[in-house]
């Protein structure tokens, strides 16, 4: 309302949108890489080190697996044997038992047993590590995608005079760009 009180339309100023290149925002190479390892190396265009993010959590992923099955088989050992032996009786599930693990003994099973249980734990640690360290990479990669590093670089040397501390001295020149 003016000051004759009629009423004033003025014209709605709309924002500027700014759209960002995929390939050049950190935010979405983050987001991509903690849903799906890999996916902000490809966003980021560095196809080449696919292979060693997939490598790398493939084998923490294998040695996951591999203490997974050690351990259950294990357990299950010193379990037939615990019960063996408390029981006094036979067991039908003696045979059962992996032919490794039949000559061992009730404790050496239950140290198996431990220790394979402590290898799940650190192979889902370094697991949860490796994804993060991809995480991390894509977001430098996104970071660093506009820095410009021309071969133009220089450095020189040059003789001044410091008005500040009032005497003559050398200084480092880094030269970028032409």
């Amino acid at each position: 309302i003016d000051t004759s009180g009629k009423f004033v339309t003025s014209p709605i100023k709309k924002k500027k949108q700014v759209l960002y290149d995929s390939t050049y925002n950190p935010n979405v190479a983050v987001r991509r890489s903690l849903i799906l390892p890999g996916w902000g190396q490809i966003t980021n265009k560095k196809y080449w080190k696919l292979p060693i993010v997939y490598g790398a959590m493939g084998v923490s992923a294998g040695v996951f697996f591999y203490n997974l099955k050690q351990y259950k088989d294990s357990r299950f050992a010193y379990r037939v044997k615990y019960n063996m032996r408390v029981n006094k009786t036979d067991s039908a599930l003696y045979s059962s038992i992996k032919p490794n693990l039949e000559p061992l003994s009730e404790e050496s099973l239950k140290f198996y047993r431990n220790q394979f249980r402590r290898d799940i734990d650190y192979s889902t640690i370094f697991f949860l590590i490796l994804w993060g360290l991809n995480v991390v990479d894509a977001t430098v990669d996104a970071h660093l995608k506009s820095f410009d590093v021309s071969p133009d670089l220089s450095i020189q040397f040059k003789p001044g005079y410091s008005e500040l501390a009032k005497t003559n001295g050398l200084s480092i020149v880094l030269k970028i760009g032409k």
